[in-house]
């Protein structure tokens, strides 16, 4: 008798040795393909300030009466996401809303990332929890307009503001794909769609770029591949290239927020994800807009 429970005690604790590598190597799997979303969202760099600690914050963004910084995205427990829940994160990313219910202003791209499939974003969080801990507090919003987080978020939710629905698993392939990581995942709309004054994009100038494009003020190319102002007849591998590797087809190299965008992550995107993000943009109606 003393045998027979024996090995059945023995059979019971194998098992859940077993199960618990298992939970573990799931966790570590859901961990790596989060770095890689990472890695596609540009390393989320705007999050990180020029030359300063990755993912720490401080970031000035300014926006139309107001300078805004970018968040602590570290584990630290007082000046990062520490203590937020997984559900409080996602809240934030895909509706900009905080723990304590205050609005992000819509420079946070939570309508891009509303269209991000589940399995994605689920794999974006677990990874987003392991980044070192950095103690470091967001500087408060500067304005001189009272309640300008206030009615800023509100006006925008009410009038502005467009959500997408997301999907389980994101496109595998192709162009299909390519549109999917442009739209919600490299979030290449979000620097190459202009905005107007008040920072509202102009869908009528998708990924056609701008002179000085808020909310940083600075020129962004145009990708559509017009012939005269945009990407025009760039082969395939060529816009890849660039995505990669910042080199464009003569040899010069891109600069500012793109080069820190591939620094901190698209260097580590998969070769078939920037062709399909190549094959996209060539589906996209040339828009004829000089932007140097």
């Amino acid at each position: 008798m003393m045998k027979y429970f024996l090995k059945t005690a023995v059979f019971f604790l194998l098992l859940v040795c077993a199960s618990a590598a298992h939970a573990q190597t799931a966790k570590d799997d859901l961990v790596a393909r989060g770095q890689y979303i990472f890695s596609l969202a540009g390393g989320c760099a705007c999050h990180t300030e020029p030359k300063g600690t990755p993912n720490a914050g401080g970031r000035a963004i300014p926006l139309p009466f107001a300078k805004v910084y970018s968040t602590n995205i570290t584990s630290d427990k007082e000046t990062g996401l520490g203590n937020w829940t997984d559900q409080q994160i996602r809240d934030a990313m895909i509706k900009g809303v905080r723990p304590n219910g205050e609005r992000l202003l819509p420079v946070m791209p939570y309508e891009a990332y509303s269209g991000m499939a589940d399995e994605d974003l689920q794999a974006l969080i677990a990874y987003v929890r392991t980044l070192k801990p950095v103690r470091k507090p967001t500087p408060p919003l500067e304005t001189w307009a009272p309640l300008y987080r206030r009615v800023g978020t509100f006006f925008w939710s009410s009038f502005v503001a467009k959500s997408y629905t997301s999907v389980p698993k994101p496109p595998a392939a192709g162009a299909e794909r390519g549109r999917y990581l442009v739209e919600h995942a490299s979030l290449c709309i979000d620097c190459h769609t202009p905005r107007n004054s008040m920072g509202i994009p102009q869908p009528s100038l998708y990924l056609a770029g701008a002179k000085k494009a808020p909310p940083l003020n600075v020129e962004v190319p145009n990708i559509t591949p017009d012939k005269e102002t945009g990407i025009g007849d760039w082969s395939r591998d060529s816009i890849a290239d660039l995505i990669q590797t910042g080199t464009k087809p003569d040899l010069d190299n891109v600069q500012g927020l793109m080069a820190e965008a591939i620094e901190a992550g698209y260097k580590n995107m998969k070769r078939e994800d920037a062709l399909a993000i190549a094959d996209y943009l060539k589906t996209v109606p040339p828009i004829k807009h000089k932007t140097n």
